[in-house]
C-alpha cells in the first residue's frame, strides 16, 4: 500500500486534528518566544518586588477572562463543529452572531468591575501596590470577549489559522507597547512601571481583534455561499442561547477554579509567609520568586498541550455527533498521546537543567533566579500532569460531558488549598509549600480524569506506548542533557554556551529516542502536515518502522 492511498484511506477526523494541533503549537511557539522576551527583561527591569505588582494583577485579569471568555468559545466551538458536521452552516453562523452579543456584554460587566474595584482587590490580595497594574490591563476586558467569540467560530469549522494569526498579532502588539511603556515609567516608580507592563495586554487585545475581523471579512464570501448552497435549520435564538448555556456554566465553573485558587492561593502565602516569622518585604519577594521566576517557564510547554486541547474539542464533538465511533477513538488516542511526547520531555528537561536555565534568562537576578531553583524543580513536575488534564477536559466536553472535569478539578482545588496551607507554613518549605501543593492538585486531577475518559468514551489506553515509551525516551535525553551540559561547563566555564548546547544535545536525542522505542509511527506521522516529507526522512535514516 503506497503513502498516498495510506493518507486517502484515514480517518479524516485525525488529520484535522494533528494540523489544527501543528497550526496553533507553532504560532504559540512564537508567541511564547515573544513572551519571554517581555518577561525577561521585564523581570531584570524592576525585580521581584515589580513583578509582584504584575504578578497580582494578571491572576485577577486572567480570572475575568476565564469568566467572559472560557465557557463560551468553548461552547461556541462545540456547537457550530455539530452543525458543520451535518452542513447546517446557516445554524453554525447564527451561533457566532448569538455569542458576539453575550459575550461583548460580559465583557463590558466584567471591564466594569475590574476597573472600579481595582483598589478593593488589590487591598484584599495584601498588595496594594497593585492596584494601577489591574487598572491598566482592565480595558482588555472589553475587547478579548469579541475577540473569542470570533475564533471560537472558526475553531469549530476546525479552522485553526485565524486564531494563530489574531495570537500573534496580539503577542507582537503586546509586548511592543508593555516593555515601551516599563522602560519609560520606570523612572516614575516601581508601580508605574509594572502598570505600564500590564497595559501592553489591553493593547494587544486591540491588535487580536483588527487582525481576527479582517481575516472574517476575507472569509466571509465563502462563508454565506456555504449558507446559501444549504438549507438552513431553523433555531430559535432561545433555544441557541439555552444549549450554550448549559455548554458553557459548566465549563466556565470549572475554568474559574484554579484561577479563583491562585488568587486564594496569592492571599495565603503572603499572609502565612509573613505569620511565620517573614516580614512583608521579604514574603513579597518570595512570592515574585514563585510568580515572576517559576510560572512563566513552567508555562512554556502549554504552548503546545493548549493546541492539542483547543483542537481537540471540535474534533471529538464532530465525531460523536455523527456517532462516528473510530473517529471519537482515533483523536482521544492521538490527543492523549501527542500530549505525553510533549509533557514527559518538558518536565525532565526543566528538571535537569532547571539552574542552568534560570540563569541563563535572569542575568541580572542572580540572587534571585539561584533562590528559585528548588521551586521551579519542584513545579516541573506539574507539565505532565497539567497537560493530561487539560486534554482530559477538552476529551469530555467533546463528548457532552461538561460537569466532570469541573467536579474533579474542584476536589483537586480543596487539596490545594489544605496542602500549600499547611506547607507554606513551615519556614524550611517557605513558597516552595505552594509548588507542592500545585503539584498534588494536579496528579489529583489527572488520575479522575483519566478514568472518567475511559469510562465516556470506551477508548482503552496503551499505557506502555502512551506513557511508557515517551517517558524512557526522555530520561535518556535528560541524561544526555545533563551530561553535555557538565562537560561543556566544566570546560568553558559559561553557563550560556553550556546551556544551549545541553538543550540542543537533548532535543536530538529525544528525537532519536522516539523513534528508536517506536513512540511514533509511520502511519501517524503521515497524519502530520509535511507528513509525507517527514516519512521520506525517517526513511533515510533508518528510523521508522514500515
Amino acid at each position: 500500500m503506497d503513502d498516498n492511498h495510506l493518507i486517502n484511506n484515514k480517518k479524516s477526523a485525525g488529520h484535522k486534528f494533528l494540523a489544527g494541533t501543528a497550526t496553533l503549537a507553532i504560532t504559540g511557539l512564537v508567541i511564547k518566544l515573544l513572551g519571554a522576551f517581555f518577561r525577561i527583561p521585564l523581570t531584570n527591569l524592576i525585580g521581584e518586588d515589580g513583578m509582584a505588582y504584575y504578578g497580582v494583577a494578571y491572576p485577577i485579569y486572567s480570572l475575568f477572562v476565564v469568566l467572559s471568555t472560557t465557557g463560551l468559545p468553548v461552547a461556541i466551538s462545540k456547537m457550530v463543529s455539530e452543525r458543520v458536521a451535518h452542513e447546517n452552516y446557516g445554524g453554525a453562523h447564527k451561533v457566532f452572531r448569538v455569542s458576539i452579543m453575550v459575550l461583548s456584554l460580559i465583557g463590558f460587566l466584567s471591564f466594569l468591575i475590574c476597573y472600579f474595584g481595582a483598589g478593593a482587590i488589590a487591598e484584599a490580595v495584601g498588595n496594594s501596590g497593585a492596584e494601577l497594574s489591574i487598572k491598566a490591563i482592565s480595558p482588555a476586558l472589553l475587547i478579548v470577549p469579541i475577540v473569542s467569540s470570533f475564533r471560537g467560530y472558526f475553531q469549530g469549522r476546525q479552522d485553526m489559522r485565524p486564531t494563530a494569526a489574531s495570537q500573534l498579532i496580539e503577542q507582537i502588539v503586546r509586548v511592543a507597547v508593555g516593555l515601551s511603556l516599563s522602560f519609560v515609567f520606570i523612572k516614575t516608580s516601581l508601580e508605574a512601571a509594572a502598570a505600564g507592563a500590564t497595559f501592553g495586554a489591553t493593547a494587544g487585545s486591540v491588535g487580536g481583534l483588527l487582525m481576527i475581523f479582517i481575516i472574517y471579512f476575507v472569509k466571509r464570501k465563502k462563508i454565506h455561499k456555504q449558507i446559501n448552497t444549504n438549507e438552513i435549520e431553523y433555531e430559535s435564538y432561545k433555544k441557541i442561547l439555552k444549549q450554550m448555556f448549559l455548554i458553557a456554566i459548566p465549563i466556565t465553573i470549572g475554568s474559574t477554579i484554579m484561577p479563583i485558587m491562585m488568587n486564594i492561593d496569592t492571599a495565603i502565602i503572603m499572609n502565612r509567609l509573613q505569620a511565620t516569622g517573614w516580614s512583608l518585604g521579604e514574603a513579597t519577594s518570595l512570592f515574585g520568586i514563585l510568580s515572576g521566576y517559576c510560572n512563566s517557564l513552567i508555562q512554556f510547554p502549554q504552548v503546545f498541550t493548549n493546541a492539542v486541547a483547543v483542537s481537540i474539542v471540535p474534533a471529538i464533538a464532530a465525531s460523536y455527533a455523527k456517532n462516528d465511533n473510530e473517529g471519537l477513538k482515533l483523536s482521544t488516542k492521538l490527543g492523549l498521546r501527542t500530549i505525553m511526547l510533549i509533557g514527559f520531555p518538558s518536565f525532565v528537561g526543566m528538571l535537569v537543567l532547571s539552574k542552568p536555565i534560570l540563569l541563563l534568562l535572569y542575568p541580572m537576578q542572580i540572587e534571585g533566579a539561584t533562590q528559585a531553583v528548588p521551586t521551579f524543580m519542584i513545579l516541573s513536575i506539574e507539565i505532565v500532569f497539567l497537560s493530561a488534564v487539560q486534554t482530559f477536559t477538552g476529551i469530555l466536553q467533546g463528548v457532552s460531558k461538561m460537569n466532570i472535569p469541573v467536579i474533579n478539578l474542584a476536589i483537586a482545588a480543596a487539596v490545594k488549598l489544605v496542602v500549600t496551607y499547611y506547607l507554606v507554613g513551615i519556614p524550611a518549605l517557605n513558597i516552595k509549600g505552594a509548588a507542592i501543593g500545585t503539584v498534588c492538585a494536579f496528579v489529583v486531577a489527572c488520575v479522575l480524569d483519566y478514568y472518567a475518559v475511559k469510562k465516556y468514551t470506551g477508548v482503552e489506553f496503551d499505557l506502555k506506548l502512551t506513557v511508557g515509551k515517551p517517558f524512557v525516551s526522555s530520561i535518556i535525553m535528560g541524561l544526555a542533557a545533563g551530561g553535555t551540559y557538565k562537560i561543556l561547563f566544566d570546560l568553558l566555564g559559561r553557563n550560556s554556551v553550556a546551556t544551549l548546547a545541553a538543550v540542543i544535545v537533548g532535543v536530538f536525542a529525544y528525537f532519536i529516542m522516539i523513534f528508536i522505542t517506536n513512540s511514533i509511527t509511520r502511519e501517524e506521522l503521515l497524519l502530520m502536515p509535511m507528513g509525507t516529507k517527514m516519512v521520506k526522512l525517517s526513511d533515510k535514516l533508518h528510523l521508522t518502522k514500515k
